[in-house]
């Protein structure tokens, strides 16, 4: 047998690379955008700050009206700032000063229509919902697939009683977009996954999982 070509090596070493940089970059793409969007929310307070000071002292902190120092600043204010939100949460105080947030939020047309659905989601993620599992699947988008869901609410078909699900199905890598599904609850086939599981299924493109998964109908699985 002849050694395969040059061209053909060539392919290999270039799959071979890219498949070893691959969740790398994907990575590096994650936590950068991450780290830019928490640098983001204190940068309009931490730029002119930092440029006063460097005026102040262009001697001995005239370095920290570099970008990069900005930068680092404001992520560390902005994670100095859901600690201590965090905190706050634990706390009578910070409770109190919650519910005064929530309330004037709810004055607002648009945005308490926002906060509202965001709040029960996570609220609902935590919990799980009466009769089923919180994750699930179901068939999505065709016949024959199965695609991970999140039981957010059970309702009832109006007429006939029949209890139906809200499935909310994330995409990958980026679960804050998705589908949201109606399903009888006896299409969909549970699982014992937890929402951290399926999370990690989710964003690591099915890499991350169990080793099982129950793909067959409630019914298949009921007559094995």
């Amino acid at each position: 047998m002849s050694p395969p070509s040059l061209g053909v090596r060539l392919q290999r070493l270039f799959l071979t690379g890219l498949l070893t940089l691959l969740p790398i970059w994907l990575t590096w793409i994650v936590v950068k955008f991450v780290f830019v969007l928490l640098s983001e929310i204190s940068t309009p307070w931490v730029a002119p700050l930092s440029m006063q000071i460097a005026a102040w002292f262009p001697n001995s902190l005239g370095w920290i009206n570099a970008v990069s120092v900005q930068a680092t600043i404001a992520l560390a204010a902005t994670i100095g700032l859901i600690l201590v939100v965090g905190w706050l949460a634990r706390r009578v105080v910070g409770q109190r000063m919650l519910a005064w947030v929530e309330a004037l939020v709810q004055r607002i047309p648009l945005a308490n229509v926002i906060y509202s659905s965001a709040r029960k989601l996570l609220d609902i993620l935590q919990t799980k919902p009466d009769g089923t599992q919180r994750v699930v699947l179901i068939e999505f988008p065709h016949p024959g697939m199965k695609s991970v869901g999140f039981v957010t609410r059970v309702i009832r078909e109006q007429g006939t009683g029949r209890e139906l699900a809200a499935v909310y199905v994330p995409t990958t890598p980026n679960p804050t977009s998705g589908y949201l599904e109606i399903v009888p609850l006896d299409a969909m086939t549970p699982t014992d996954w937890t929402v951290d599981q399926a999370m990690s299924f989710i964003i690591s493109g099915g890499a991350v999982a169990p080793d099982t998964i129950p793909f067959g109908a409630p019914a298949d699985a009921a007559r094995l």
